[in-house]
């Protein structure tokens, strides 16, 4: 079976050079490393939010909407999600 995968932003391939990587507060670091997430931006205003796991920095990116993220942050904050 194959699956074919439609996106408006092609699959993101590390390194990233140009992202600005953050990892989230609520990641835990506790002695066994937590599960950690980060979140990349880069400088363009348009460009997608990226989504990584900190533990695997080469392995791939989730790709959103700068729209999207901010829908997602904003549910969060409003206690949503």
């Amino acid at each position: 079976m194959t699956v074919e995968l439609k996106t408006r932003y092609p699959v993101a391939q590390s390194p990233l050079t140009d992202i600005t990587w953050r990892k989230s507060s609520y990641s835990g670091g506790g002695s066994g490393g937590g599960n950690c997430v980060e979140v990349g931006a880069s400088a363009a205003i348009s460009a997608p939010v990226r989504i990584r796991d900190s533990k695997a920095v080469n392995g791939p990116a989730l790709a959103v909407s700068p729209v999207g993220w901010n829908a997602f942050v904003s549910a969060v904050q409003a206690g949503a999600l």
